[in-house]
């Protein structure tokens, strides 16, 4: 029996899409949600035309009722979950500060929580499965390499600290890890790095190298499939290899008085 996978925000040619087709030719079925749903469709025919399984159905995630619907339509169209993987994000503003901070946290933060109530109900009935969460780096630092929206660094630090909080499901036959990367080279920030002049690349701190979504995409697939991980997180430097937090880390590097 295949495994089957939900993928939120796999509409559009990021990462969602590139981990919703990663998993189909890993063998698994699909579930493909986004509130785009033209680009959404595009993706599950996509993958059927590559000899895939998969179904789209439209949710937003920062709405816990069309979650819930979202995994009930899993488990009718496939038989049940034992993947999740928490990628949709709300519409980003580095123009201000707080412009839409509450839909940030709404959809980063609480709508992955959602999910995986929801999801940790469907492993029950499955035995067990496993939770990717997709954080970021500039969650990591004190100080320094931020996102200029406060509320997007909130979330994916919860979003950290939810998987290692949940480490302990190991023991019941849930994992739940999550990949904290750096630039990644979905088509609005290639078109916003290709619009700056190589000055400007480098006062506003873009990297030289871009991770890619296919990239992304083996990562979580590792994080969802290696059953030696649990509670982990994993952080991608853009131009070095990917790499674990040690278990036990305290989460800095040194200590001034």
């Amino acid at each position: 029996m295949s495994k089957v996978a939900i993928v939120t925000g796999s509409g559009g040619g990021g990462c969602g899409h590139a981990i919703a087709r990663r998993f189909a030719r890993d063998g698994m079925s699909v579930v493909v949600s986004d509130v785009d749903e033209p680009s959404a469709r595009d993706t599950v025919r996509l993958i059927q035309s590559e000899r895939g399984h998969a179904a789209f159905l439209r949710a937003d995630v920062g709405a816990e009722q069309e979650v819930s619907e979202l995994f009930a339509f899993a488990e009718r169209t496939f038989g049940g979950v034992d993947i999740l993987v928490n990628n949709a994000s709300a519409p980003y503003h580095p123009e201000s500060p707080f412009a839409g901070w509450q839909e940030t946290i709404q959809v980063d933060l609480l709508g992955a929580m959602y999910a995986t109530l929801c999801a940790l109900r469907a492993f029950a009935r499955r035995g067990g499965g496993a939770i990717v969460s997709m954080a970021s780096i500039s969650a990591l630092g004190h100080g320094k390499d931020h996102s200029p929206v406060p509320a997007y660094d909130v979330a994916k630090a919860g979003l950290i600290r939810l998987t290692t909080g949940l480490g302990m499901l190991a023991g019941q036959g849930v994992r739940v890890n999550c990949l904290a990367p750096g630039w990644i080279a979905s088509p609005d920030v290639k078109a916003y790095v290709d619009s700056l002049a190589p000055a400007e690349r480098r006062e506003r701190g873009v990297p030289d190298v871009l991770i890619t979504p296919d990239e992304i995409a083996d990562a979580v697939l590792r994080l969802a499939t290696d059953e030696t991980l649990a509670g982990r997180v994993m952080v991608w430097w853009n131009g070095q290899p990917p790499f674990l937090i040690p278990i036990g880390d305290p989460g800095h590097a040194g200590r001034e008085p």
